[in-house]
């Protein structure tokens, strides 16, 4: 049907980057109804006095802009103003009008006194690793960190014989670590567009390829350390280092996790071991737990495990008797850390 203007109503859309896009306004059996294919929108439709309905669309979700959005707040530019906006509490406005003082002030100084990163090596801005998985990146902590891309000959040679996927693939562990070391977690964007300038499949592909050859080798992306995605390998990991007898010590050095974090994976399996006892599915056991199914089975397949493994079996008693399944799996197992 044909787009029709409502005669005695205005209406009144916005959305979050303050346009429209393909806006249609149909006249049906209950009133107005705005179809939309942008980012959440918001349609007030009042008359002269007063609002007569206020409501809340949904439009397509667009992968590509929130890619681009993440990758804009991981500037200096974004940086500051975050700071600003959090430290004096002013208005986004303000804090823009701020940041273009300071650029016309400053920035012509700066560009001439400013220290050259050495040659290999890229400075970016990158999430800090206190920040916690749910938190928007745009509000996160960010920490300036300088990688070291190319090493020298030693990296022309890989070049030469295994060409760009080979050169990556050698690269992205230990620049994942280098990133933890100054305090900082990197993401597969943040190889994509701002190390390597290939796409975010790519880095896919590199990552799965290390971790089929080198599934023992803890990746420390944000994802990762923080539980974001679907990647089982390393929660699974720790729970057979506890149950092959490492302490909490060793497991953090291995892993290159939190003991806190190191900690909740161990309490989450205890309880499902608990769970399980008690005849319960998998399905019964996600639910409760609000864990996915697939991490579930994982932890219940390392149970048939150790009905096989003497050693295993005792560890995991010890696990199940010295409480980390205790009320919030707060209760840490400090009694093994120095065994």
């Amino acid at each position: 049907s044909k787009p029709v203007k409502p005669r005695n109503f205005e209406s009144i859309v916005r959305t979050g980057d303050h346009r429209i896009e393909h806006l249609i306004v149909i006249v049906g059996a209950n009133g107005y109804t705005f179809l939309t294919y942008v980012p959440p929108v918001i349609c007030v439709m009042i008359n002269e006095k007063h609002v007569i309905r206020k409501e809340s669309f949904m439009g397509i979700r667009n992968k590509k802009r929130e890619t681009l959005r993440r990758l804009d707040s991981k500037t200096l530019d974004a940086k500051f103003l975050n700071e600003i906006r959090n430290g004096l509490n002013c208005s986004p406005f303000e804090a823009e009008a701020v940041l273009e003082v300071v650029k016309e002030v400053y920035f012509p100084f700066l560009d001439e006194q400013s220290v050259k990163a050495p040659p290999g090596k890229v400075t970016l801005i990158a999430v800090s690793a206190d920040e916690p998985a749910g938190k928007p990146v745009a509000d996160c902590e960010k920490q300036s960190v300088c990688l070291t891309i190319h090493r020298g000959p030693e990296d022309d040679k890989i070049l030469q014989g295994q060409g760009a996927a080979g050169f990556r693939q050698a690269r992205i562990i230990d620049l994942c670590q280098e990133a933890l070391s100054q305090g900082a977690l990197i993401t597969r964007e943040d190889l994509a567009y701002r190390v390597f300038f290939v796409s975010t499949r790519t880095i896919t592909r590199d990552l799965n390829v290390l971790r089929e050859v080198n599934p023992n080798v803890m990746i420390a992306l944000r994802s990762t350390i923080h539980d974001i995605g679907p990647v089982l390998t390393h929660r699974t990991k720790i729970v057979h280092l506890a149950l092959e007898g490492k302490t909490m010590t060793q497991i953090c050095q291995i892993m290159k996790h939190s003991p806190q974090a190191v900690n909740n994976y161990l309490s989450t399996f205890a309880r499902c071991v608990h769970l399980k006892h008690k005849d319960m599915q998998v399905g019964q056991i996600a639910f409760l737990l609000r864990r996915g199914k697939a991490l579930v089975q994982k932890y219940l397949d390392i149970v048939t495990e150790c009905e096989s493994d003497k050693n295993m079996t005792y560890h995991l008693e010890e696990l199940l008797r010295l409480g980390t399944c205790s009320k919030g799996g707060k209760k840490s197992i400090r009694g093994r850390q120095h065994d």
